[in-house]
Formats: C-alpha cells, structure tokens, sequence
C-alpha cells in the first residue's frame, strides 16, 4: 500500500496473505476519519471532492459504502473523529488493489488535503 500514515505492516502482511490464499473472501472495513479544517466537514467542496474520489475508487475495486455517519460525540473514550464508513470489499485482494486501481492518485491527493487522520479496522463482512 501506499505511504500512508501508521500504517500497520504487521497487518498488511496478514492481508496480503489471505489475498494471496483460497480463503481470501468479503472483508468489512470501519473507517473512522478526523478531517482537516480545510475540508469543512461535512458540506465543505474538499470534502465532496474527496468522496467523490473515493467512491469512484471504490467501484473500480468492487467495494461499497453500507453506511456512512456524522460522528456527533464521543461517550467513553478519548478519539476524536468526525466520520465513520463501514466499508464491505469483495475480497482482501480487493482491498489491497485500492492503491493500484485508476482512481488511486487522485484519491489519495484528496485524502492528503482533506483527512487529519484516519484508523481502519478490519472486520469480519458478516
């Protein structure tokens, strides 16, 4: 994948196993962003553009959004974010092509400009 910021290699390397194994199959992202000031969540043009871009990387991949949410508060716990997407891929494979696929750097240019920081977590798709 791409330079991306704490980026887990150890977990990587598990993906990349089971994409390369029989068993690759659906996984289930949970995407939680922080985003810049400059991309004036959630009406901002940064913003828009941003997921624009990454819905048009996720259909080059085969992925889809099944719910994405405006973060209004944090009851236990110390992170803040503005924005949670739960994210289904077809396969692992499908994950990992995400950084090849057409639409890659024009969604990672967007990325840089509009999200502060990002965690994903891997899931089960069911």
């Amino acid at each position: 994948m791409a330079d991306l910021p704490s980026t887990n290699a150890a977990e990587l390397e598990i993906v990349g196993r089971v994409a390369q194994s029989e068993n690759d199959g659906p996984v289930f992202m949970l995407n939680l962003n922080k985003y810049r000031t400059a991309a004036q969540f959630p009406e901002g043009q940064l913003y828009r553009d941003y997921k624009a871009a990454l819905d048009t990387l996720l259909e080059e991949v085969g992925g889809v959004i099944l719910w994405r949410t405006t973060v209004l508060g944090q009851v236990v716990g110390d992170q803040d974010i503005d924005e949670a997407l739960g994210i289904l891929y077809p396969t692992h494979q499908a994950f990992l092509n995400l950084m090849s696929a057409p639409g890659s750097s024009e969604n990672m240019r967007l990325r840089a400009l509009a999200v502060e920081h990002a965690d994903l977590h891997r899931c089960h798709a069911y």
